[in-house]
């Protein structure tokens, strides 16, 4: 799984560790999210998702292979952007 961080400003320290706190609390609850509609089989090194990091949103990136973004995209949004996501960072 690979995180594509989009943010306005600089990549300062303040910003990385930003980063790092989201990508900590992210990685398990998307991975969770995954399990609960893939094989655990499955290749998760070929997800990619894009991280808002001033809006606090995620998103399926275009680089994840279509198969994948059809089993995950119903639901995806509501698990991973949900109230718990605000309190992020």
């Amino acid at each position: 799984m690979k995180f594509n961080w989009v943010f306005s400003g600089d990549d300062n320290p303040a910003m990385q560790r930003t980063c790092i706190d989201m990508e900590y609390s992210l990685r398990p609850r998307i991975m969770r999210f995954l399990l609960s509609r893939l094989d655990v089989d499955t290749d998760f090194s070929s997800f990619h998702f894009n991280v808002d990091v001033d809006n606090k949103r995620v998103s399926i990136s275009d680089r994840t292979p279509k198969e994948y973004t059809n089993q995950i995209l119903s639901g995806f949004d509501q698990a991973i952007n949900g109230s718990s996501f605000s309190s992020v960072a």
